[in-house]
């Protein structure tokens, strides 16, 4: 299935997250936090009043609950405005 996001939308996918702390103990998946480093899969063409900033492939920073999960052929991903993007990470 292809996704192709519409106007000002990217669509996100999550990094894993840390299953251990600095000292080496394992973290449950249900205490783990979601990351908010992602990286770009695919981008609208942008609009008028908000271009496009990112391409697919970059690692971007979002702001904490932006967007929207939907999961697809198994894995999961986040659909969110381009405004939602804090930094890209070079």
């Amino acid at each position: 299935m292809t996704i192709k996001p519409l106007a000002d939308k990217v669509l996100l996918e999550q990094f894993e997250a840390e299953e251990t702390t600095a000292s080496g103990l394992y973290i449950a998946a249900s205490a783990q936090e979601k990351p908010e480093f992602m990286k770009v899969v695919e981008v609208g063409p942008g609009t008028e009043e908000d271009p496009m900033t990112v391409a697919k492939g970059d690692k971007v920073i979002t702001a904490k609950y932006s967007g929207t999960t939907v999961k697809i052929d198994g894995k999961e991903y986040t659909i969110a405005s381009v405004k939602d993007i804090l930094a890209v990470v070079e």
